[in-house]
């Protein structure tokens, strides 16, 4: 009984011993434990804090690079340019005053001439001795030095880079290097206008261009066109100068050729230019219309000149000369004839009727 007493006793004083033992153990645990703890933390804050500026520097270089998107799609946006309007330029007639000389048929052309081809008796006149920028008016004399110099029509003209409007810098169909008759290009420079084909007609002429200009203004004089001037064959340049008085003069001569009637008052007409077909109009839309009776016309427009028309027409079985120079408004010229012509067939124009407005004299 003792024996097992004392094994109890044993037993309970190493009980209590191991209670001892864990007991004083547990706080060393738990000290390391919070001592990992908070190393835990202070390496988690340490490196959050390290990576906290990374982060912003990233946030910024995201903000700087979406600022910098925002700036080039600015940059690149279309915004509307606002284009100053360009202001009209003043034709010759305008700056000089031309218009403000009214006539009893309210004439949209500041120069006007209407006198009949057979008695050679003036109907209308206005500002006939007026000298101004004809434009593409040149081309019935360039017509008339063509044909009279009978040369071969059906000799092929090649178009070239001279041939191209350095003046205005206005287009063409004809490209350098198609290659026409020299029929053909007479016929587009006198019913279409055709700015190369004139000057091709021009540059091809015995002797070039020098002698052909210089032949222009030798016809000029001797058709006693003394108010008239040529620098060039196609009317572009503003130097090109005449009065509506010898523009009546040179129509009345043009008349006379058959070649010439035929091809300004043709219609239409259409070229093989390579392998293409290119149709060309008549520029005086009265050469198709069933009122009129049309022997020989010429239309012509630069800004300087403004809206000029020559034409030979019988009206009220009388052959007329008309000739109207700066017109204001695209198709003013034409509702000037139109107004001419209205008043001849109502019968008003007579010796005693007769319009005499503004520059009737020779210029000095």
């Amino acid at each position: 009984m003792h024996a097992r007493f004392r094994i109890a006793s044993r037993l309970s004083h190493a009980l209590a011993l191991l209670a001892v033992g864990v007991a004083l153990a547990s706080p060393g645990a738990h000290a390391a434990e919070r001592k990992h703890a908070v190393a835990k933390k202070h390496s988690t804050t340490v490196a959050a804090k390290r990576a906290a500026p990374r982060q912003a520097a990233v946030k910024v270089r995201h903000k700087t690079v979406s600022a910098k998107a925002t700036r080039v799609s600015a940059r690149s946006a279309k915004t509307p340019v606002r284009m100053a309007a360009e202001p009209a330029r003043l034709s010759f007639g305008q700056l000089a005053g031309l218009h403000e000389v009214s006539d009893p048929l309210d004439l949209k052309s500041s120069v006007a001439l209407v006198i009949d081809q057979d008695t050679k008796e003036v109907l209308l006149s206005k500002n006939d001795h007026a000298v101004l920028p004809i434009a593409s008016l040149t081309k019935l004399m360039t017509g008339l030095l063509i044909s009279e110099a009978r040369l071969p029509m059906d000799e092929p003209i090649t178009i070239t880079q001279d041939d191209v409007d350095t003046e205005k810098g206005s287009g063409s169909r004809l490209t350098v290097g198609a290659t026409l008759s020299r029929g053909e290009l007479l016929h587009l420079a006198l019913m279409s206008s055709e700015n190369r084909a004139a000057h091709a007609l021009g540059r091809t002429y015995p002797g070039g261009l020098e002698v052909f200009v210089q032949r222009m203004n030798a016809k000029a004089r001797l058709l006693g066109m003394t108010e008239t001037r040529y620098v060039e064959p196609t009317g572009l340049s503003s130097k090109n100068q005449s009065s509506a008085h010898d523009l009546a003069t040179l129509v009345n001569v043009a008349h006379g050729d058959p070649l010439l009637r035929e091809l300004s008052t043709s219609p239409s007409h259409e070229v093989a230019v390579g392998q293409r077909v290119l149709q060309y109009n008549n520029t005086n839309r009265l050469v198709k219309s069933p009122s009129w009776d049309i022997g020989l016309q010429k239309t012509g427009y630069i800004s300087e000149a403004g809206r000029c028309l020559v034409m030979q027409a019988q009206v009220a079985g009388r052959k007329l000369i008309m000739v109207f120079l700066d017109s204001a408004g695209k198709f003013s010229r034409l509702g000037d004839a139109e107004r001419v012509r209205s008043w001849v067939e109502k019968g008003h124009p007579g010796s005693s009727a007769s319009l005499h407005l503004g520059v009737t004299s020779p210029s000095s």
